[in-house]
């Protein structure tokens, strides 16, 4: 007689315990609603950590992703391959970057952006101009050497010796990065406009401006890591705009395959040609699959979503505050200061029918970009009484 599947008891025992999971098995969904394996029906307030731009099942972006796979699932970067190439052409075409270098998370992206720096520095300021510097509370990865960019010790706790190079400073502090550029020779700086798990804390404006004016002067490259707050989630296409400077490096991912495996490191002019053949590379990186929808998703993020992203996240931000709950973030990037603990606010608004993260000591809101108006109501309203207990 065959044992009856238990998805719960498989994982316990088959995956590797890195994840504590709610007790909650998603099994389909549309859009902004999804479903579990009893029926249960949620407002999705997470999309997968920002991943499901379009929602679950977008029709366009299934669409776009099946067609491609009709043709070819991938092909090793030996070969050419169009949705890559349109791909990077249109995310170039859209910040001002000149080359991309395509990969499959956003700590890949980060680690490309990290060594494009290095190398770049060491060309051009000399070998011993290594040093990347990041700002206390960010958040940049898992891997050995993004986990040493991350300025949050708590994260490297159980995986020292970290790869080594890296210094955080506090967020404000310009002058920090001038003595250590003076000392040992900055190669970059590398911040999140926001810091999303962090507690979705947005950098000052002020600073962000003097930071780039500062690092321009000292030939130091700036990089800004758009992993979560890229792809629309603020309300443009990339934070970084909302605060008018130009990067010389951008990292983004999570948003930008609308669901599949997808990251990109986009290079400025000053790095554009930093690679040669055998610098880097991905097996996986410019997948046309993972292409094909991204291209979906990309050419779908114009003025008007954008405007609906601001309008929303306003909406957000004024509910919360006329009900008094402080909020930070951007366009659909909230963070929410609740009056109890938010790992269990979170439980509760399962519970209620809502799916929501956490972010530090604030409920996390990232919810599709293009989440109907009623639906985000409601959402509130659940979320708004949960976080006044």
């Amino acid at each position: 007689m065959q044992t009856q599947w238990n998805t719960f008891e498989a994982d316990s025992e088959y995956i590797a315990g890195t994840y504590k999971r709610f007790p909650v098995e998603i099994v389909s969904g549309k859009g902004s609603i999804v479903r579990d394996r009893n029926g249960k029906e949620y407002i999705d307030m997470g999309s997968g950590i920002g991943v499901t731009a379009f929602g679950i099942s977008d029709e366009k972006w299934v669409a776009a992703v099946e067609e491609q796979l009709h043709r070819v699932q991938h092909m090793s970067n030996l070969y050419y391959t169009e949705p890559c190439a349109r791909l990077a052409a249109m995310l170039c075409e859209r910040t001002g970057m000149k080359k991309v270098f395509f990969c499959n998370s956003g700590a890949e992206a980060n680690e490309c952006a990290i060594k494009a720096a290095r190398k770049w520095a060491a060309e051009a300021r000399g070998a011993d101009c290594f040093t990347v510097v990041t700002l206390q509370n960010s958040f940049h990865g898992r891997t050995l050497t993004t986990l040493a960019a991350t300025g949050q010790d708590h994260y490297h706790e159980l995986y020292r010796p970290l790869t080594p190079g890296f210094v955080s400073v506090p967020a404000g502090d310009t002058e920090a990065i001038a003595r250590l550029d003076d000392t040992q020779g900055v190669a970059a700086v590398m911040i999140e406009c926001i810091q999303g798990e962090g507690g979705v804390i947005p950098l000052q404006r002020e600073y962000v401006t003097q930071l780039r004016r500062m690092t321009e002067a000292r030939g130091i490259l700036l990089i800004v890591d758009e992993v979560q707050t890229g792809n629309g989630r603020t309300g443009e296409l990339y934070s970084y705009m909302h605060f008018g400077i130009e990067p010389d490096i951008v990292s983004t991912a999570k948003g930008l395959g609308g669901g599949l495996p997808l990251g990109a490191a986009m290079l400025g002019e000053k790095v554009k040609d930093v690679f040669a053949p055998g610098d880097h590379g991905s097996t996986f990186g410019g997948n046309p699959v993972c292409c094909a929808g991204a291209l979906s998703i990309l050419s779908r993020i114009d003025a008007k979503l954008l405007s609906e992203v601001r309008e929303k996240g306003a909406f957000l931000a004024r509910f919360f505050a006329e009900s008094g709950i402080e909020s930070s973030g951007m366009g659909l990037m909230m963070g929410l200061k609740t009056k109890r603990n938010a790992a269990d606010a979170v439980k509760e608004c399962i519970d209620r029918g809502v799916l929501c993260l956490t972010a530090k000591d604030r409920v996390r809101l990232l919810p599709a970009l293009n989440i109907p108006q009623e639906t985000l109501e409601r959402a509130a309203v659940i979320i708004r009484d949960v976080c006044l207990k």
